[in-house]
């Protein structure tokens, strides 16, 4: 049960973090600390890596095992493509989307194929890692930048996974109200 309560903490904290300041070209410090702090720092970022790994734990073994990879090659993925100076239109709107969806995910307890699954994952990503590639400091050390994205990245699925396996211990409606309630910041985010 602490288990839990700490969980349910970890979710109000990450709640209470504001969407805009992750796409403001904030600079967080240089290289590794950046990379680390920048997922972290927006409402967006945080609620759709968690999403998908609350979502992960009801999928097949296959694809919950592999929901990680799909994460951080769509993220690396992206971020490759604004560093080469690629262009990915409707970053912002993809990324609202990807928390409408895996909130949507979430609330419906929707199971999918891994090859469906992980391409859904892998697109989400995707934006993300865009914006985060278009918003690393002027200065910062590219791997170093990298490695700390990808470890916040990870911490933040995991994370999600972890509190996905709390709620799938205890009754399932409260899965299904925090799906509607990641949905609805979706929305929101759309909309704004």
């Amino acid at each position: 049960m602490k288990a839990f309560a700490q969980l349910l903490i970890a979710t109000g904290l990450m709640v209470t973090a504001t969407a805009a300041s992750a796409h403001t070209g904030h600079d967080a410090g240089t290289g590794f600390a950046s990379g680390l702090l920048h997922p972290m720092l927006g409402l967006d970022h945080l609620l759709a890596m968690a999403a998908i790994g609350f979502w992960s734990v009801r999928q097949s073994a296959t694809l919950k095992n592999s929901t990680p990879l799909f994460v951080i090659g769509g993220m690396i993925l992206g971020a490759g493509m604004a560093w080469s100076g690629l262009s990915l239109p409707g970053v912002e709107t993809g990324i609202a989307l990807s928390v409408l969806l895996a909130g949507i995910l979430i609330a419906t307890m929707a199971k999918l194929p891994t090859a469906v699954g992980g391409s859904l994952v892998a697109a989400f990503m995707l934006f993300h890692g865009y914006a985060h590639g278009t918003e690393m400091p002027a200065g910062a050390a590219l791997m170093a930048y990298l490695a700390g994205l990808s470890i916040a990245t990870l911490a933040l699925t995991f994370l999600g996974r972890g509190l996905g396996g709390a709620m799938m211990k205890v009754d399932g409606r409260f899965g299904q109200t925090l799906g509607g309630l990641v949905s609805a910041i979706g929305i929101f985010l759309a909309t704004a």
